[in-house]
């Protein structure tokens, strides 16, 4: 079913269609997806109005402070699970109105990928599979499920990026690593018109050095030779087009996996400067390379004073460089912080990374406002109310802190990690405002599910008495 764009439209559709957007300009969401959802109902396979009404619901469950609920499929998924080979348009109507209230749901978007591939609409699959990437950015297993939707799809360019973030995330992923080198491969053959049957990309190429050369460019892990020679011929492209983005970046890459720190700090430097500063990818592997500099400075000192005895002056001395090395990766991350958000203000995960940076150094008055930000997005909404307890808490705003953890609590139904931290956070809060009974009553949940966790135990156990 091909994809129909708004100039599609029949003329009664065309006219909601331009209602929904003027809607959306004026943010009222509500009524957006109440247009686009009765324009899909008629035109499932227009796929920029699929794409506004989930952009209105996000909008709608953030501005509503409501947090995706990432659990297994309701009954009402089950039920359209059954529906999806019977009648698949009418299965995606369905989803729609689950999405609707929880548009980054993992299952019902999962639900809305079958239904679409089933009514051949593998675009609209696409989109779902990139919703839930945009909600969970770092869930490997969907980032996977995503990048092999794009090679199916014959979208090998999009999978090659989809494994390389996989392998950022973590680098010990030797499927993201062998499908990356596959894709890149792949993608290299149809950039060239290489997809002749029968032959490799190797036989289609006149000069085989260059054949070497691209395969050595599509694999992910490579050897000190092979990286040499790399930087030899990037260098050359380099000097032809100093001003190339691609080149800069590659080239910062190759340093980063020769681990010369040093030099892929100054061409990712470099390479986001070519884009001023624009390409915000660039420029946060500058400065997460640059902290990684003084982590390893860090370490190098932590462990010669572990061997060292402690009184010799050179002990002395390596103590206050550790210090001063210390205090100078702190500003340095605090600038970064400040300068990401300076440059995106509405970037609500910046202002969450801004705000954890400031709880650490004890600047909790500068971190309130950050984090308060912060709740508003959907992945860190937790996270952010936590770090906004703490906050009240060490500036003696009790009541505040309380109100604040019990509303992070409540929104968790499983005792997860997040919920511990929160509800032992409480238990803690609760002894402080002398309220003993509530006091344990946070750390019996806790002692229900994790006997371990921290000194829950001993707390529960000692308010028996025995």
């Amino acid at each position: 079913m091909p994809v129909k764009t708004e100039k599609d439209l029949p003329e009664q559709h065309r006219a909601t269609w331009l209602k929904a957007l003027s809607a959306m300009q004026l943010k009222n969401f509500g009524y957006v997806i109440q247009l686009v959802q009765g324009v899909l109902k008629q035109e499932p396979d227009f796929l920029g109005g699929r794409q506004l009404l989930r952009k209105a619901e996000i909008n709608k469950a953030a501005a509503a402070g409501k947090k995706s609920m990432l659990s297994g499929a309701s009954f009402s998924g089950m039920k359209i699970a059954g529906m999806i080979k019977k009648d698949a348009p009418g299965a995606i109507v369905e989803i729609e109105k689950l999405l609707e209230n929880d548009p980054f749901s993992q299952p019902t978007n999962l639900l809305l990928r079958d239904a679409a591939m089933a009514a051949s609409m593998p675009e609209t699959a696409t989109f779902a599979l990139e919703t839930i990437v945009q909600g969970a950015p770092r869930e490997v297993k969907m980032l996977h499920e995503l990048a092999k939707h794009y090679v199916a799809q014959d979208q090998a360019d999009k999978a090659v990026e989809i494994y390389n973030k996989i392998t950022e995330i973590n680098p010990t992923d030797l499927l993201a690593m062998k499908a990356g080198k596959d894709a890149a491969a792949k993608a290299s053959m149809k950039s060239g018109g290489w997809e002749k049957e029968g032959a490799t990309y190797r036989d289609l190429i006149a000069n085989k050095d260059q054949a070497i050369s691209l395969e050595q460019q599509g694999r992910v892990v490579r050897s000190a030779e092979m990286i040499e020679q790399q930087l030899g011929e990037l260098g050359k492209k380099y000097e032809q087009d100093p001003s190339s983005v691609d080149t800069a970046r590659k080239i910062a890459e190759l340093y980063e996996q020769k681990e010369d720190l040093a030099n892929a700090v100054q061409w990712f430097t470099y390479a986001a400067g070519l884009s001023n500063n624009t390409d915000a990818a660039l420029v946060r592997k500058a400065s997460d390379l640059r902290i990684k500099q003084y982590d390893e400075s860090i370490a190098q000192f932590e462990a010669y004073l572990a061997a060292a005895d402690p009184n010799a002056p050179e002990a002395v001395q390596a103590r206050e460089q550790l210090e001063t090395i210390r205090r100078d990766r702190t500003m340095i991350e605090l600038q970064e912080a400040k300068q990401r958000v300076e440059r995106n203000p509405t970037d609500l995960m910046f202002r969450f990374e801004l705000g954890e940076i400031l709880v650490r150094l004890g600047e909790y008055k500068d971190a309130i406002p950050e984090l308060q930000k912060a709740r508003q997005n959907p992945n860190v909404r937790l996270r952010a109310m936590n770090l906004l307890g703490k906050c009240f808490i060490e500036r003696n705003m009790l009541d505040l802190a309380a109100k604040t953890l019990e509303d992070a609590a409540s929104e968790l139904l499983a005792m997860d990690s997040v919920k511990k931290e929160i509800v032992y956070s409480l238990g803690i809060l609760y002894e402080k405002m002398g309220d003993k009974e509530k006091s344990i009553g946070a750390m019996k949940q806790i002692y229900e599910v994790d006997y371990g966790y921290k000194d829950v135990a001993e707390r529960v156990e000692g308010s028996y008495g025995g």
